[in-house]
């Protein structure tokens, strides 16, 4: 059986073909970007529950489908669509009785760890970078930016904290231990997340929720993942009579022809509010996805 990966793997036995040759697949579905809410300034290079709804359902239903294989690259990003994303795989293998494996490729951090522990079986390559079980918030103090161009800031609010840690007031201590305070419950979350799904594979050392990244090999002693492997010699061994199919999700016609991303939609995110993108915006979202990437080297 010749299986094939990477770029490769569009080329593989379609779904419906597969099916009308009795041949028994298993659904790859990749997930590779920042997870983030919005569309992002790069098409396609965003995770979210809207953009993998279509990809996840078509693999779980699929004819004749022996198990889903998800190729997580992700640095992270939104706790929320993690969790939302990995709760509609959970929710999927369930319903279909489809067994879900997940495979790190470069990086499966913060939210691309969320996403890999959706999965019945966790592999990585042994220079995979997994874990970063932690929440992070970042932002700019301009006070004194705006205090130098003589810029005078307004802002009127109806409730006290309306407008908590804005960049351009000073910082408050009680602002700053309500930020703490909820990025607190987020970690919880996280790890209790993390603890149901990798049961007693993992040590009792809380050392593995201080936001600390592994190598693969080291993220199979600590637990974190089942074994070493790359998807190609792992579905071989472990589905032989099967041919890995990719399952992408269906794009909106303006895409399929290379139009998308030349408008957005009327006051989305990264819009003026007359349709088109926002070029401003959309710089900054670019330079914040690239600093998740680059915390990891990438």
């Amino acid at each position: 059986m010749n299986l094939r990966f990477g770029s490769a793997l569009s080329s593989v036995l379609p779904g419906p073909l597969a099916a009308a040759t009795g041949q028994r697949t298993v659904s790859v579905v990749r997930l590779q970007g920042v997870i983030a809410a919005n569309s992002g300034p790069v098409p396609r290079a965003v995770i979210n529950i809207t953009a993998v709804e279509d990809a996840l359902r078509r693999a779980f239903t699929a004819d004749r489908v022996d198990a889903v294989a998800l190729m997580i690259n992700s640095p992270g990003g939104s706790a929320t669509q993690s969790a939302l994303v990995a709760d509609r795989i959970r929710g999927l293998a369930e319903e279909h009785e489809v067994p879900v494996l997940a495979f790190c490729e470069d990086v499966a951090a913060s939210g691309g760890y969320w996403l890999a522990c959706a999965a019945d079986e966790i592999y990585a390559h042994p220079t995979s970078l997994v874990g970063s079980i932690g929440v992070v918030s970042g932002g700019f103090g301009l006070t004194g930016l705006i205090e130098r161009y003589g810029i005078e800031r307004r802002l009127h609010t109806a409730g006290q904290n309306k407008a908590r840690l804005d960049p351009f007031q000073p910082e408050k201590a009680e602002d700053v231990e309500w930020l703490l305070g909820m990025q607190g419950e987020l970690h919880q979350m996280f790890i209790d997340w993390v603890r149901s799904r990798r049961g007693d594979a993992l040590p009792a050392d809380d050392g593995l929720f201080t936001g600390e990244v592994w190598t693969g090999k080291k993220a199979k002693e600590l637990g974190l993942i089942d074994d070493l492997g790359t998807a190609r010699e792992v579905l071989a061994r472990r589905f032989p009579g099967a041919e890995p199919v990719t399952v992408e999700p269906r794009r909106p016609l303006l895409a399929r022809l290379g139009i998308g991303g030349v408008l957005a939609p009327l006051g989305g995110a990264g819009s003026t509010g007359l349709g088109v993108a926002d070029p401003i915006g959309s710089a900054l979202e670019w330079v914040e996805h690239r600093s998740l990437w680059s915390r990891f080297g990438l």
